[in-house]
């Protein structure tokens, strides 16, 4: 059981990390490919970017463990329902658009989920 709350916080808090990026990101706005080396310090040190990233970082560190205790062919697709978690998520937090076929991709890697955990 506990092998499985750790896969659970470490999905969420990738979770936690790509949503609270996000939000960075949309204070700082857009800017172009080139532009990224110099404005990275201000990038990174934005205090929605860096916890974001600071989240990601933790839930690799766990995903290390989790590689240690389950088979990767079993837990890498489970991570596919951070993709889920984070479309809902952006819908409401965001106001992002989720289009029926974004839908019809969800339910997809719901299923897929499913069954992989059937096995």
């Amino acid at each position: 059981m506990v092998n499985y709350i750790l896969l659970a916080v470490s999905i969420s808090l990738a979770i936690a990390g790509q949503m609270l990026m996000k939000k960075g990101m949309m204070i700082i706005g857009t800017f172009s490919v080139t532009q990224l080396l110099p404005r990275l310090i201000s990038i990174i040190f934005n205090p929605f970017v860096f916890m974001g990233l600071s989240c990601f970082a933790f839930s690799s560190v766990l995903w290390l463990v989790i590689l240690s205790r389950f088979q990767l062919s079993f837990v890498y697709p489970m991570v596919s329902m951070a993709y889920v978690a984070v479309a809902i998520l952006s819908l409401f937090f965001f106001k992002e658009s989720v289009t029926w076929v974004r839908w019809m991709g969800i339910f997809t890697i719901c299923l897929g989920v499913f069954l992989i955990s059937r096995s």
